[in-house]
């Protein structure tokens, strides 16, 4: 009876790590989907190529259906914020683990941008004007700038005369160019991203503030996935090659120089940064 129970065990146990008939990766929605799609439905496939596994790109349309999915099996590996690759980590419970970031996430950085009728060029002429952070869950929309704010006296509920979360960092760009709010925080690489490819008037709009250096977003996979998958899908990140013409596609598509490995104790400072904040309390 005893060895019938250690087999059923073992059985279970090699069940359990089986490789999965399909890898399900995903990404947070911090841009528009049309965006996200030229992104990652071709890197999907270039992993299946690198892997041997069939490999498919699940978009959702909230940052914490990224976290939840995670957690409850339903994503293998997925694009986190920084915020939210520590809600992933902490919801996976000691079953998922950072694999790869892109080089420039290791010295990310958040602009604040306002609108060129405001006259704002510095965080104190931020008192009383309106304001747009991205997404709630964000880390360089929301989490980060909040935190400097912090550090340097401002408390945006008391501070600011009223903000909103535009919900990724490109609507944000747009609502201050319109002149819908007055100012506003995003990602460096999106600003950039949108001023190269003339998707914003940067007579219309512009950075006056950018803050310092933090880490930010990485790829987080399952730890129990089957067949080596996490250390198979590791190499071939780090693989991707900017000397490959098409490896380079790939990497200019994510603002991406390469991807290099990732190690979680580097996301502490993001941990800290969010209970002061009160964004992660438990």
């Amino acid at each position: 009876m005893l060895r019938f129970a250690s087999l059923f065990v073992l059985a279970s146990l090699a069940l359990s790590a089986a490789e999965p008939a399909v890898i399900r990766v995903s990404a947070i929605p911090d841009a528009e989907p049309s965006k996200l799609l030229t992104v990652f439905e071709p890197l999907a496939a270039y992993l299946s190529g690198a892997t041997g596994a069939k490999v498919e790109f699940v978009p959702v349309a909230k940052y914490e259906l990224t976290v939840d999915g995670l957690a409850s099996r339903k994503l293998d590996l997925v694009w986190f914020g920084g915020y939210t690759s520590v809600q992933a980590v902490r919801a996976c419970k000691g079953n998922a683990m950072r694999i790869a970031m892109r080089e420039q996430d290791a010295q990310f950085r958040s602009v604040f941008i306002s609108g060129a009728a405001t006259g704002i060029k510095t965080l104190q002429e931020l008192k009383g004007r309106t304001f747009a952070f991205g997404s709630n869950s964000s880390t360089s929309g929301h989490l980060m700038p909040r935190s400097f704010l912090l550090d340097a006296g401002i408390e945006p509920e008391s501070f600011f005369g009223k903000f909103n979360f535009s919900g990724a960092h490109d609507k944000t760009a747009k609502l201050v160019e319109s002149g819908a709010v007055d100012a506003g925080a995003l990602n460096f690489l999106t600003w950039e991203r949108m001023v190269e490819k003339k998707e914003i008037d940067p007579a219309k709009v512009a950075v006056f503030w950018t803050t310092p250096a933090y880490v930010d977003y990485c790829w987080v996979v399952r730890k129990d996935l089957g067949g080596g998958l996490p250390e198979k899908l590791q190499a071939a990140l780090l693989a991707l090659d900017p000397a490959n013409a098409e490896h380079k596609k790939l990497l200019d598509a994510h603002s991406a120089s390469r991807y290099i490995a990732a190690k979680d104790e580097q996301w502490t400072g993001i941990e800290a940064a969010a209970r002061k904040a009160g964004m992660l309390t438990e």
